[in-house]
């Protein structure tokens, strides 16, 4: 059974740092492109990172220089570091076993976890 589980979500200040983690069984994880994507209130489900198989990653502009990811294959988890946030942050963030832009609502699939909420406060 394939599963990806969420933590570390929570409230923050504007400027401060959260890092979320996405621990993943029921499948090859050190072959899988994996991802982070997060959706707002009314807004549709937004790819934020992804990294590769190969360890390449990618990030929106809006999350550009300020979110980081990355994975430890020896634990199954994916991580997300994310400093200077800002209010706009502000959303329910999943982690998938997935890399393709979507822009539907999460979560896509049973390939996706059931998310984590971020909340920052201005």
């Amino acid at each position: 059974e394939v599963q990806l589980v969420e933590s570390g979500g929570g409230s923050v200040q504007a400027g401060g740092s959260l890092r979320l983690s996405c621990t993943a069984s029921g499948f090859t994880f050190d072959e899988s492109n994996m991802g982070w994507y997060r959706q707002a209130p009314g807004n549709a489900c937004e790819r934020i990172s992804i990294i590769n198989s190969d360890g390449r990653t990618y990030y929106a502009d809006s999350v550009k220089g300020r979110f980081t990811i990355s994975q430890d294959m020896a634990k199954n988890t994916m991580y997300l570091q994310m400093s200077s946030l800002k209010p706009e942050d502000t959303a329910v963030y999943y982690c998938a076993a997935d890399a393709e832009e979507y822009d539907g609502n999460c979560p896509r699939n049973n390939y996706w976890g059931q998310g984590t909420q971020v909340t920052v406060s201005s």
